[in-house]
């Protein structure tokens, strides 16, 4: 699929991954709907980064964890797809939207907990049942999880066993939508330095020589090793690749 009319959806996309997602797309001709949670400023400046390089792009505001109104985006969605692309569908579904909890489980309150599991879990599969309608054919949907899927670290329990849980979903939407000829894959960010988590990664130079010394390619990863991932995992011509589950950490604790 690499028309330059492919249009993608990006959950999350206002800052992180999800902005960093969208301006690989962007330069690779792909168009946006970016969401945001809360600061609707951060997510317009990335609509302008996007238009800047010639492409269209939306932001409509969606909390991935309110799945009350996810019918009511959907049909907001369906609107837009009509007004600014004259189009009922949409190529490329990436669930990014998430937020951290560092908690230990012994700590981990039940309330903490179902936030995860609310955003991380429930939200990407009643998000995705909801919006199958209005993906096309063919089309691709990526869920983001995380290196702690496959390594551990103290207080990441409860992160960690959601975005599992969002591993094991993939396979199986991979499987039950292969008939309609969309893929499904999970990209897993090893430590990236963004302003997630409040910028535990970014800001703190210990940790990142900590992380860097147990990583194959000797660094912490950049937005840039994510975003430029999941650009080329869409926009590959190869559409053999489905239910996978493909790890950008730089070779974090081989």
């Amino acid at each position: 699929m690499t028309s330059t009319t492919q249009l993608a959806l990006i959950t999350g996309g206002s800052r992180g991954l999800g902005r960093n997602t969208a301006i690989h797309l962007a330069r690779a001709g792909v168009d946006s709907v970016v969401t945001y949670r809360a600061e609707r400023a951060d997510a317009d400046a990335v609509v302008a980064e996007i238009e800047a390089l010639g492409r269209k792009a939306v932001a409509l505001q969606l909390d991935t964890g309110a799945h009350a109104s996810f019918p009511a985006f959907a049909e907001q969605l369906a609107r837009t797809l009509q007004e600014t692309w004259s189009r009922d569908s949409f190529d490329v579904l990436v669930n990014n939207a998430g937020g951290a909890l560092h908690a230990p489980i012994a700590e981990t309150t039940e309330e903490q907990f179902d936030g995860v599991f609310d955003v991380h879990v429930k939200g990407v599969f009643f998000l995705t049942q909801r919006l199958l309608p209005l993906l096309a054919d063919g089309g691709t949907i990526v869920n983001v999880s995380s290196g702690l899927a496959r390594f551990s670290f103290p207080g990441s329990g409860a992160y960690a066993a959601a975005k599992g849980a969002v591993e094991v979903l993939t396979r199986y939407l991979a499987l039950e939508l292969g008939g309609r000829g969309i893929t499904v894959n999970t990209i897993a960010p090893g430590a990236i330095a963004t302003d997630f988590s409040g910028g535990m990664v970014r800001d703190n130079p210990e940790m990142q020589a900590g992380i860097a010394a147990q990583t194959a390619l000797g660094r912490v990863g950049q937005p840039d090793d994510v975003g430029g991932a999941i650009a080329a995992l869409v926009t590959s011509t190869s559409r053999w690749i489905t239910g996978e589950r493909i790890e950008v950490s730089g070779g974090m604790r081989l």
